[in-house]
């Protein structure tokens, strides 16, 4: 089958073992216990959910290697600075971007089930995992979720060549009557930096459109541009892509809203101060910013109508004219759900310098831990 013609050269590991492994890495790490089951919870999520730029691959370079820099707290210690009716503004004091969003929603979630909608905003996080999570964690309650962050520069804005803009996801969920909740979950860039490092583990090109470089033509060599994403010589294109034809500048606009809603309602950081360096390119904290929105369809005309009305709109989408050659019409959140009914029964794919990352970090720490993997 072409799902598993893809990951040919994957291990295949199940979802209990891989996130035993992770959790046990974050603790390792220095992260508590009760933390590292969080972000593990977090982690395996994406996995289960085919989103491997957000899984395991993320494990050592993003968390665990940053708190080996000493640019990352493995101790979060939230400090809640303001806690209004249906607002509070956080701040995360450099710790676990995973730990600060699971606290976040569910006071959102809180506060929503009280005066029917909440809003929650976090300042001086980190990179806080899928965003689909914590919308998640709203429908699971019954309600509406929005959440957004932003990040490090990688968008050029249009007519742009500099990376100014982080790939700032605004990700909704609603709750549905069907098997799996609508839930939209992708960056306001063509694609992400996570999306590149899939590639680069897979050895693959880039296709064109995806990344420019400073005179604005496209670049599609995978190793290199992770790095030049990382000095300002190549940059991310918005959604719609280059300039205004594709409707480029409709990207650009939802990136900076996101960047603005990170930043503005919590006095936090935005766009070059979250380069992660400082003026001697010394590694520094990335201080993200997040927002999160929770609302009870209660306070409106009720659950059940709000599910019924979700599913019927997502089931007459998908029932709609197909386009020559195309066999199937998705939803938003439907192509997780059907990942994670595969992956239930096989498991999640490991790639080879995936596998190489796991076996570092069981004889850095060692760990019990034995791989098929490891025979061949």
């Amino acid at each position: 089958m072409a799902y598993a013609d893809e990951y040919k050269d994957c291990a295949w590991l199940s979802f209990d073992e891989l996130e035993k492994f992770m959790i046990e890495s974050l603790e390792h790490a220095g992260i508590p216990a009760e933390d590292a089951r969080i972000i593990g919870d977090v982690l395996i999520e994406s996995d289960k959910r085919g989103i491997d730029s957000h899984g395991i691959g993320r494990l050592k370079p993003i968390y665990i290697d940053r708190i080996d820099k000493g640019i990352m707290n493995p101790v979060t210690n939230i400090e809640i600075l303001k806690d209004n009716m249906a607002t509070a503004v956080l701040d995360g004091h450099n710790g676990m971007g995973h730990v600060v969003g699971f606290k976040a929603m569910n006071m959102a979630i809180e506060k929503a089930r009280k005066y029917g909608i909440g809003m929650v905003v976090a300042r001086n996080s980190n990179h806080y995992g899928i965003a689909g999570y914590y919308a998640t964690m709203a429908t699971k309650a019954g309600m509406i979720g929005l959440t957004g962050t932003n990040a490090r520069p990688s968008i050029a804005p249009t007519f742009g060549v500099e990376n100014m803009l982080g790939t700032n996801p605004m990700t909704w969920g609603f709750p549905s009557d069907e098997e799996f909740d609508f839930v939209l979950d992708c960056a306001t860039s063509v694609t992400q930096r996570g999306k590149i490092e899939v590639y680069g583990r897979a050895g693959k090109q880039l296709p064109a459109g995806w990344v420019i470089d400073e005179n604005g033509e496209s670049r599609t060599d995978t190793q290199q541009v992770l790095v030049d994403l990382t000095t300002g010589k190549a940059a991310l294109t918005p959604l719609g892509g280059l300039g205004e034809t594709t409707g480029g500048y409709k990207g650009y606009g939802y990136a900076t809203v996101v960047e603005m809603l990170s930043a503005c309602l919590q006095d936090g950081a935005f766009m070059k101060a979250l380069n992660g360096f400082d003026k001697d390119q010394k590694a520094i904290p990335y201080p993200l910013g997040h927002f999160f929105v929770a609302i009870n369809p209660e306070f409106f005309m009720g659950l059940d109508v709000c599910r019924r009305i979700v599913g019927e709109i997502s089931r007459e989408l998908r029932a709609s004219r197909k386009a020559p050659g195309c066999e199937r019409i998705y939803t938003a959140g439907e192509k997780e759900w059907l990942a994670r009914q595969y992956r239930t029964e096989h498991g999640c794919p490991v790639p080879p310098s995936l596998q190489k990352v796991m076996t570092t970090l069981r004889d850095r720490w060692s760990m019990e831990y034995h791989w098929d993997f490891e025979n061949k």
